[in-house]
């Protein structure tokens, strides 16, 4: 190290010591949570508008935004409602109150919503057009043909299905599901007074939304694809399910319930059978959230307001079709291939590609998965082949979220059918998996493997899977590790890392895992990992504290760390320190960030990036440099007060010099030198699901 340097470095130190930490913690210094992940959300909607991007990559980009703002309703923003409706007052980490963070929210979403529609109206669908493919997007601009066909289509395949809902004395207002499109309408009785009533009819999602028309031929002999979405079919036949009346004014509209259902664990007999009473309540909870065709008559609307008990900063007006995650279903489409990305083909694991078994290749040596760069077969190969096995003993496996038609689910039940002691961890609190998660656990039971349903109070959502095997050797104990969920179809689309090891120490502590989740034993102490809730947060709170250390003693000191979410403030202010101290840091950051980077005499030696591309970002790995020693790490948990205090969670080492050579070259292009200029602007904060 220069001279120079260690001087600087040592000014930065005292001035770190002189600000302290009430300054590290001082809420001015963050970024509110709720408002950085809107910021990310328009960040991948700057991928839907950029015009470098393939079409239906756009279209797909645009459809992720709407996804993502339906669930922010309806967790994030419903459970800032529930503390409005608390009287809870405790300011947030930024310093915010729950009603301030729901005021700025309701500001920006809609301005987010206003940059939806204007892509997709000014941007996408002329681009569609342009490529051949027209969307319709009102009944009233079909061609006699094209109306013609769609009114057979309503009498064939759609009325059969409609339950159309009048409101009167005797028929109260209807249940409107969570999320569903309905279609409001004000009636007149034809030969009777100008009395008006309200009417409405749910789209049905069991039949598909966009529907194709004849194809259409210009003069040129060009052939366009016409489609229209449902509700418009349902709207221009209105008056069939109303035939004593006539249709005033009809307009779609959709609206979001407070999904963020409470759990007292603690009082409740039956977890699995709670969770599946709460389940049910989730498609009646409050309002937080109605949009409606924009220019609705406002006599319809004002009976919406006030049967649905909505707020008027909780209405949305959109200037075009409602529930843009359709467009996903528009990206399937067949025939455009050549407007989207070209899919990847993962590659296979250069460890495994040889004839041996995957056992043996374990024990030649820890093996590096990436995903989705790598194949996941092999994590799936490593429960079959151990389901198959004579010599495994038993299996052991934490579940959070799997695909609706699991591989590993069927190789665990066929392990437990052959006689193998199979235990699975089953995280029924996964949010919005639920559902899919009591499905699997049951099939499981019924299989004879024993089932976990979680802990109290905890989620657990560690990745982690040990096969205990006879040799002739003796007992040994094959793991694996890893960042991401056991689900092969996530595999393809998110960014994973994982360890295959046999480790003796790394089996010993995967054990006592496993014993902890299914009785009620806590070591005293870990060989290899670091399991959250009682130690991880200790442990990267000494690794950063380490490093802070090494700078001030003008040693090497930086630190790389890349995840989904940033936003526990221990952390960030013990990152801060770090800052002042003069350790370099460089934060690959995919979603939320509440740390303010680049800030003279806060943050200085700070950089976050973000990276939204093809993948999903959903790796976390932690590189500290510790005065030329290095460390890296893996593991399941964010630097979020969730992850560290109320989840299961397992940090795990990267031991092999050569694993970790492939990690520090798949770290370099987002880890090199800090910007000299950096700005003082808070990075923009980012999450996907």
């Amino acid at each position: 190290m220069k001279k120079e340097e260690k001087k600087d470095n040592t000014q930065k130190a005292r001035k770190g010591k002189e600000q302290g930490i009430e300054y590290f913690q001082d809420p001015k210094n963050y970024v509110n949570r709720e408002l950085s992940w809107l910021e990310f959300d328009c960040r991948v909607l700057e991928e839907a508008r950029d015009k470098t991007n393939p079409l239906f990559d756009r279209l797909k980009f645009l459809s992720i935004t709407a996804s993502n703002l339906d669930e922010f309703f309806m967790v994030r923003v419903a459970s800032l409602k529930d503390m409005v409706h608390a009287g809870y007052k405790k300011p947030d980490i930024a310093g915010m109150t729950a009603q301030e963070q729901l005021d700025k929210i309701s500001v920006r979403t809609h301005e987010l919503v206003v940059q939806q529609y204007n892509t997709y109206n000014r941007s996408l669908l002329p681009a569609l057009r342009n490529n051949g493919l027209n969307l319709i997007e009102c009944h009233e601009d079909l061609t006699p043909e094209q109306g013609g066909f769609v009114d057979r289509y309503f009498r064939e395949e759609v009325y059969p299905v409609l339950t159309p809902m009048a409101v009167d004395s005797s028929r109260p207002f209807p249940l409107v599901r969570n999320k569903s499109l309905n279609i409001a309408a004000l009636l007149k009785k034809k030969d009777g007074d100008e009395e008006l009533e309200f009417a409405m009819v749910q789209v049905p999602a069991v039949l598909p939304r966009i529907i194709s028309l004849p194809v259409t031929t210009d003069e040129d002999h060009n052939e366009t694809r016409n489609v229209i979405f449902l509700e418009e079919i349902i709207e221009r036949n209105m008056q069939q399910l109303f035939l004593n009346y006539d249709i005033v004014t009809s307009h779609p509209f959709r609206i979001m319930r407070n999904a963020d259902f409470s759990l007292d664990e603690e009082e409740a007999v039956d977890l699995l059978e709670e969770i599946e009473k709460q389940l049910k309540r989730r498609q009646w909870g409050e309002v937080i959230r109605l949009e409606i065709e924009d220019k609705a008559d406002q006599r319809l609307l004002k009976v919406l307001k006030r049967e649905l008990e909505v707020n008027e900063e909780d209405i949305f007006e959109i200037p075009g079709a409602l529930d843009l995650t359709v467009l996903m279903k528009m990206y399937g489409l067949d025939g455009y291939d050549h407007l989207k990305t070209p899919k990847y083909t993962p590659q296979p694991v250069p460890a495994l590609m040889n004839d041996d078994d995957i056992f043996t290749n374990i024990r030649k040596g820890d093996i590096l998965l990436m995903h989705p760069y790598e194949t996941f077969d092999p994590v799936v190969d490593f429960v079959r082949r151990a389901a198959r096995d004579p010599e495994v003993l038993a299996i052991k496996q934490t579940l959070y979220r799997v695909s609706g038609n699991s591989p590993i689910i069927a190789a665990l039940a066929a392990a437990a059918e052959n006689g193998k002691q199979v235990s699975v961890l089953v995280e029924l609190k996964a949010r919005f998996d639920e559902e899919n998660n009591i499905i699997w656990a049951k099939k499981l039971e019924i299989a004879g493997c024993h089932v976990i349903y979680g802990l109290v109070g905890l989620k657990t959502h560690s990745k982690i899977t040990l096969v205990v095997r006879r040799e002739e050797d003796g007992i040994r104990r094959y793991v694996h590790l890893g960042t991401g969920n056991y689900n092969d179809s996530t595999a393809k689309l998110y960014t994973d890392c994982g360890i295959m090891t046999c480790h003796p120490l790394i089996g010993e502590d995967a054990t006592a895992v496993f014993n902890m989740l299914s009785g009620y034993s806590e070591p005293l102490n870990w060989n290899m990992l670091s399991v959250a809730p009682l130690w991880l947060r200790t442990k990267f709170l000494r690794l950063i504290e380490r490093e802070t250390k090494n700078a001030r003693a003008g040693k090497p000191a930086s630190i790389i760390a890349k995840m989904n979410s940033l936003c526990d403030k221990e952390i960030i202010a013990a990152l801060y320190e770090a800052s002042c101290a003069g350790v370099r840091i460089h934060l690959v950051v995919r979603g939320i960030c509440c740390l303010k980077a680049g800030i003279p005499g806060l943050s200085e030696n700070i950089e976050v990036r973000s990276i939204v591309g093809e993948f999903l970002e959903h790796a976390r790995i932690f590189i500290f440099e510790n005065d030329g020693s290095e460390e890296i790490y893996m593991g399941s948990a964010d630097w979020m007060p969730r992850n560290l205090d109320r989840r299961v969670e397992i940090l795990f080492p990267v031991l092999r010099e050569e694993l970790k050579d492939r990690i520090r070259k798949y770290m370099e292009p987002v880890s090199g030198p800090i910007s000299q200029n950096m700005s003082s602007e808070p990075p923009e904060g980012m999450e996907l699901r």
